[in-house]
């Protein structure tokens, strides 16, 4: 059976309109694929084709990243990214699915699987973001100050994408112009600059090891062990927290598990799912 790629759609949910790419398989299972900050379902680009044939894929933009609509009433906490999901998933009648989150998408995968265990039967965490405060006072106060926003992408235009992407991945040989050009698009749009001063604003913290400690469904956790942005001890911890988890991790490779260790991370999805 030959698979194909739908059209790339848009569903208006909370008033927003979110950016999904469907890989049709029907009758296997459902992975949902949640990226995470400043990045995209882009950084799943090297695993789809590997996972493809044996599951239903469904690769989410998460607002105000990616293609979806950077809105300036949409309230950027991780529990309404973890309802979009939700929304979405059900939209699509979906009745269980897998999630699979990397980096700050992790977290919203355990916001959406303890707002809903009953909806995602297993959960894939990849470096994934963990026991962050809430950003600081005077942050948020700063957030609401016109033209914050200017601050933000003069910042982020500071550090500049070649600069961002070495400090994620591990081999800075990996990092070529498609890369460079694909973590580059959103960022072209202004829109985004002032939706991440309301992300700055609204962003609750993250988890707490007893929220985690309740969290019974099968998790499998792969981090890379030269991770600088999440470092591979927060995947120890988050191991020990989560009950029912298994944890891996790959000598010689940063934050960017998806991009740097395709063949690894759908080989442990695989047979984490499939057993």
């Amino acid at each position: 059976m030959i698979m194909l790629l739908t059209k790339p759609s848009t569903q208006k949910i909370q008033g927003v309109d979110i950016y999904y790419e469907h890989y049709e398989n029907p009758g296997k299972t459902t992975l949902i694929l949640l990226h995470g900050f400043l990045s995209s379902s882009f950084c799943y680009r090297k695993i789809i084709p590997l996972l493809k044939d044996e599951f239903n894929l469904i690769a989410i933009d998460l607002p105000p990243f990616g293609q979806s609509e950077k809105s300036q009433t949409f309230i950027y906490s991780y529990q309404n990214m973890a309802r979009v999901v939700i929304e979405l998933v059900e939209g699509l009648n979906i009745k269980e699915a897998v999630l699979v989150g990397h980096s700050m998408g992790g977290q919203i995968s355990l916001y959406a699987v303890r707002e809903k265990p009953e909806l995602f039967q297993k959960i894939v965490l990849l470096c994934s973001s963990g026991y962050l405060k809430r950003s600081p006072r005077s942050l948020i106060f700063g957030s609401h100050i016109p033209y914050f926003y200017l601050y933000i992408k003069r910042w982020l235009a500071k550090q500049g994408v070649l600069k961002n992407l070495k400090n994620v991945v591990y081999d800075s040989s990996l990092i070529d112009q498609e890369m460079i050009d694909g973590y580059l698009k959103p960022f072209l749009d202004d829109q985004i600059f002032r939706a991440l001063a309301r992300l700055i604003r609204h962003r609750e913290g993250d988890l707490t090891p007893d929220d985690l400690k309740k969290i019974e469904t099968p998790s499998l956790l792969i981090w890379g062990e030269e991770d600088r942005i999440v470092p591979v001890q927060i995947g120890k911890r988050l191991h020990q927290d989560l009950p029912d988890s298994r944890f891996f991790s790959l000598k010689d490779t940063g934050h960017l598990v998806p991009e740097e260790n395709p063949d690894y991370v759908s080989d442990k999805i695989g047979e984490f799912i499939l057993t």
